[in-house]
């Protein structure tokens, strides 16, 4: 997940000695920096001493203190920066957050923001957030051992071409092909045309598919076609340092920001090695492809309903979400790629980008059409941490039959929340 192996810090900054202060509560210190940059650009251009303080806290360090502070009714900031993960730990009740669906749509952010981005902070009818990143997946690969095995891209449209190509790997060369975590189990369930959970609120309404991926990928996993890190996560700088720069593994799947910040990050010496490319699709019952994409976490903003700068705060985050250099520079600083559609046709996002000598942004244009819509569900949270700690894993290694390991799942749920 985005930020989530960076150190937790918590540091504040402060813009202009007069005027009224607006609190902001962020998941990343790479983040403040931006927010930072934009506080002064947004004093320079409104011609306005806008006072912004910034706290910046670690990815799961910032929702548990944002809880402890809307529980206790103390120190709650004006506006906040949080995760897709961590949304649905807040809809359990009254929402915290301000509906921003009136302003969003008075300023055109509703027809301007990728519109499954915008659905992804929607809850009930109202608008709880704005995406600041599109956080659709793809396929990041070596492009160097591609050509020494002779393995063309083009060749791995469908995950049964995949499997395919990683028996021969493994048959010819002893070579992995795909290292993966429980991060990508929901990511998988959409790309399949599933979800965690129905509209209507069921969870795991597609039962068969669930485990149908988790077999799939469990067979592949006793193949050694696919593997896990050696410390579960491929979010791990050892998994950078590890796997990915022995050649271990040939891919892993991971969003826009993946690639931008950790890739470069924990690997710069492999600048020029790896490449891009659209995930495997399955083929459903009709033989139609399916999507070639689906997304995972990603930033939103949100402004608090208790906020008494709510006004001051929305004029901020309207500018940091339309205005052009604030599109460019969250993608120039290898943060994400933003979900304002018209920031794509700015060439800086859409250029050979160095680290990978490949346009990320053109890819993902391709790509945004087919980002699968997500349900938003107050129990998301737990389902998406439950899959990750406690059962892919134990699938993968063959502790659990794929059957079991859902029908654990579900139970535990239910027991959790009283309910399917």
């Amino acid at each position: 997940m985005h930020k989530v192996i960076l150190l937790f810090t918590t540091s504040i900054l402060c813009f202009s000695a007069s005027g009224k202060e607006i609190e902001m509560w962020i998941s990343s210190f790479q983040d403040q920096v931006y927010y930072e940059k934009m506080a002064k650009l947004f004093n320079d251009e409104a011609k306005t001493k806008f006072n912004l303080k910034i706290k910046a806290y670690g990815f799961r360090e910032m929702p548990d203190k944002l809880g402890v502070a809307l529980r206790s009714g103390q120190g709650i900031p004006d506006l906040v920066q949080l995760d897709e993960t961590f949304f649905g730990v807040f809809l359990n009740g009254p929402s915290p957050f301000m509906d921003l669906k009136k302003l969003a749509k008075r300023s055109g952010l509703l027809k301007k923001l990728h519109p499954r981005r915008l659905e992804v902070f929607t809850y009930q009818n109202k608008l709880l957030g704005l995406p600041q990143s599109l956080s659709a997946m793809m396929l990041y690969y070596r492009k160097d051992l591609f050509d020494d095995f002779g393995i063309e891209p083009k060749d791995l449209k469908t995950w049964e071409d995949f499997r395919l190509v990683g028996e021969k790997l493994m048959d010819e060369h002893a070579q992995r092909f795909l290292a993966l975590d429980g991060t990508l189990f929901d990511v998988f369930l959409r790309q399949k045309g599933s979800d965690l959970f129905s509209k209507d609120g069921t969870f795991l309404p597609d039962e068969d598919v669930a485990v149908e991926i988790l077999t799939e990928f469990a067979e592949m996993s006793q193949a050694q076609i696919t593997v896990m890190p050696d410390r579960g996560s491929i979010f791990d700088p050892v998994f950078f340092s590890g796997d990915l720069e022995t050649g271990e593994v040939l891919c892993v799947a991971g969003a826009d920001w993946y690639g931008l910040d950790l890739f470069q990050q924990f690997a710069p010496g492999m600048e020029g090695l790896w490449g891009m490319m659209p995930l495997p699709a399955w083929v459903d019952d009709k033989g139609k492809l399916g999507p070639r994409t689906a997304t995972f976490a990603g930033q939103g903003l949100m402004i608090c309903e208790s906020s008494k700068n709510k006004k001051e705060a929305w004029s901020f985050v309207e500018f940091v979400m339309k205005n052009k250099e604030s599109n460019a520079e969250r993608f120039l600083q290898g943060n994400s790629f933003p979900a304002f559609l018209p920031s794509w046709k700015d060439q800086r996002l859409l250029k050979d980008h160095e680290y990978f000598e490949q346009s990320m942004g053109q890819l993902l244009v391709e790509l945004a059409d087919e980002i699968p819509p997500v349900v938003v569900d107050p129990r998301r949270p737990q389902a998406i941490f439950l899959m990750q700690e406690n059962y892919f894993g134990s699938v993968m290694f063959g502790a659990l039959t794929p059957r079991d390991a859902i029908d654990q799942y579900k139970e535990a749920m239910k027991q959790s929340w009283g309910r399917n």
